[in-house]
């Protein structure tokens, strides 16, 4: 079996700051989110970019960033429909603030329990892992033997992450993942190996892992 390695890249900022952004509300990156994109994929000690095929979420804070490295780069993109972010219902657009202001109940209950609790007309955690899986899985077939950078969202990287390690849903959800943050995932006749979480820039081989767990 030919080893497969799998990066995996959260969008940077997006134009408005914080606020709840699943599949239900986009908006393109800001000059910071452009300039945290840039400076994860910038190459570390004067190496080539490792990559030979980029994948993205559909989602424009994620495609458009994808489609302008793919072009500079010179390499294939995929766009992939199922790794679009977790959808949030009713939540879509808010603030958390002003959403622990107008709904604290509700708010707290989330928070405390992720998975019994979600924002009205939310995505169920299972079903989300379940469709992130597919698509994961799916992309791994595509291809093998290859370097993948995947361009996605936070929620994207931690089903990926929980999906690998066979974690209940209310643990990988508390997997922090900043704007760029990086993960890498190495697939080989072993399984796979999860070389590390949350970097703020892509690692060359040999370089300290590091893990980000929200207790």
């Amino acid at each position: 079996m030919p080893e497969t390695v799998v990066d995996l890249i959260r969008h940077g900022e997006p134009v408005g700051g914080r606020m709840i952004r699943g599949n239900g509300c986009d908006h393109p990156l800001s000059e910071l989110g452009w300039a945290q994109m840039r400076t994860a994929v910038e190459p570390t000690n004067g190496e080539p970019p490792p990559w030979q095929q980029v994948v993205s979420s559909p989602m424009a804070r994620c495609r458009v960033f994808a489609v302008e490295l793919a072009t500079r780069l010179g390499l294939p993109l995929a766009v992939e429909p199922e790794l679009r972010e977790i959808g949030m219902g009713t939540w879509e657009g808010s603030r958390p603030l002003d959403l622990a202001a107008a709904q604290p109940d509700a708010f707290q209950a989330f928070r405390a329990d992720p998975v019994m609790h979600r924002p009205p007309g939310g995505e169920p955690l299972s079903a989300f892992r379940e469709r992130i899986a597919r698509a994961y899985e799916r992309q791994l077939a595509h291809w093998p033997g290859r370097h993948l950078l995947i361009v996605c969202h936070a929620g994207v990287t931690r089903a990926i992450l929980g999906h690998l390690l066979g974690a209940d849903d209310a643990a990988w959800y508390r997997i922090g993942i900043d704007y760029a943050g990086v993960s890498r995932v190495r697939h080989g006749r072993h399984g796979a190996a999860i070389e590390y979480v949350n970097a703020r820039q892509v690692r060359a081989p040999g370089t300290p892992q590091g893990f980000t767990i929200r207790s």
